[in-house]
């Protein structure tokens, strides 16, 4: 049985960020580093765990360190920065070959999961994963394509930013042949190899599922949709369960103007944007036939939960709510959700293969794999109170 390829510490993915930097002459002698807590926020880590990295350039005599003023690159006796070139990993007699991963941001089960089944899969092909995060900005992104060509990564794989639908880098680097995988998305006009969920038939089961429980009057809540194919993809499966239901598309049910950053505060914080929160309080107050919700993800719905409990509308027997994305411990919150489960380990793994073959004939007809779904159903659905209120009364 062979051995498991062991991963890389954060802390060696940092110093070797730190040496790249050097070795191309971004940061010159006697240039001050990024502050520990810069690059703890960068990287998503601990102080400590920068601490670690930085701790052995200055055993190194790479950087060094000026109490109160920061760290420095170092100066050779010519006057030179101080350049290390780090010899190629190596394992079981065989060079290890860079992959970047580019994702938006790493704050949920969803994401973690996804970067999880990435990392796996690549560690049996014997590639090594710089992880990068960008923050939800199109300019960081580009920034990032261009830096980890230049670091000599073998193949990309990019989680797009919000509301993207079209990037420069992305389509010179897919006109070039460069080994790249999109995930979680696709971009219109833009003809790449990619990995999503059925974000449409996911959709469509989620609101036919509503219909079944009674319900016709049924809110569509998102982040802005516009741009991001995942969730426009979503929007058109709600749509197709009404239609095939004969139910009419109320646009005056739809609210989809969010932020995702606003909405994921409740996924870091445990509680929701109050900004957010009103406004979906204000939404539910001006539609009062609507029986049940149909949102875009884990915090547009937990919010929407969070803010019909403080207008005293009792979920599940008052508003139905189901989302996409399942979430850690979903089964023990005080109202368990009905939500759609993307796999996402699943789709991380498609990824890193279909990646792997890329680099290996990047010639190849370029492919779109589309992963299932499944919709997990706990105690946030209920059959439509007012159908019951019906058969009430003619009883």
């Amino acid at each position: 049985m062979s051995k498991a390829t062991p991963r890389i510490p954060l802390y060696t993915q940092i110093r070797e960020y730190v040496l790249d930097k050097i070795n191309q002459n971004i940061w010159k002698p006697g240039d001050r580093l990024p502050s520990e807590n810069e690059l703890a926020e960068q990287f998503n880590v601990s102080r400590i765990t920068v601490k670690n990295a930085l701790n052995q350039l200055i055993e190194n005599q790479l950087i060094y360190r000026i109490q109160g003023r920061g760290s420095f690159v170092s100066h050779d006796s010519s006057g030179e920065a101080v350049i290390y070139r780090p010899e190629p990993a190596v394992s079981g007699g065989k060079t290890k070959q860079l992959v970047a991963y580019l994702m938006p941001r790493l704050g949920n089960t969803f994401t973690a999961q996804l970067l999880n089944g990435i990392e796996n899969e690549l560690t049996k092909s014997n590639f090594r994963l710089i992880y990068c995060k960008t923050d939800d900005s199109q300019q960081t992104e580009k920034d990032i394509l261009r830096e980890v060509i230049q670091l000599g990564v073998k193949g990309i794989i990019i989680f797009p930013v919000d509301g993207e639908t079209y990037n420069e880098e992305i389509l010179r680097l897919t006109l070039s042949n460069f080994p790249l995988v999109v995930v979680d998305r696709y971009l219109r006009g833009i003809e790449t190899n990619c990995v999503c969920s059925d974000n449409v038939e996911g959709a469509r089961e989620a609101t036919a599922h509503l219909i079944d429980n009674g319900h016709s009057h049924i809110g569509f809540i998102s982040t802005i949709y516009q741009g991001t194919t995942s969730i426009e993809d979503r929007l058109v499966g709600y749509e197709k369960a009404l239609a095939e239901k004969h139910l009419p598309v109320d646009h005056r049910l739809r609210l989809v103007h969010f932020d995702a950053e606003q909405v994921n505060v409740i996924l870091k914080e445990g509680k929701a944007d109050p900004s957010a929160k009103e406004e979906i309080k204000t939404f539910l107050k001006q539609n009062p036939d609507m029986t049940a919700v149909f949102a875009i993800n884990a915090a547009v719905g937990l919010t929407v939960i969070e803010a019909a409990k403080e207008l005293n509308i009792r979920v599940p027997e008052q508003l139905s709510v189901v989302f996409f994305d399942n979430y850690e411990l979903a089964s023990l919150s005080s109202v368990p959700p009905t939500c759609v489960s993307q796999e996402e380990q699943v789709m991380g793994e498609e990824a890193a293969r279909l990646l792997v073959s890329i680099i290996e004939n990047p010639k190849q007809e370029r492919r779109r794999i589309i992963t299932s779904n499944k919709l997990i159903i706990r105690n946030s659905v209920a059959p439509n109170p007012q159908l019951h209120n019906i058969h009430t009364q003619i009883n």
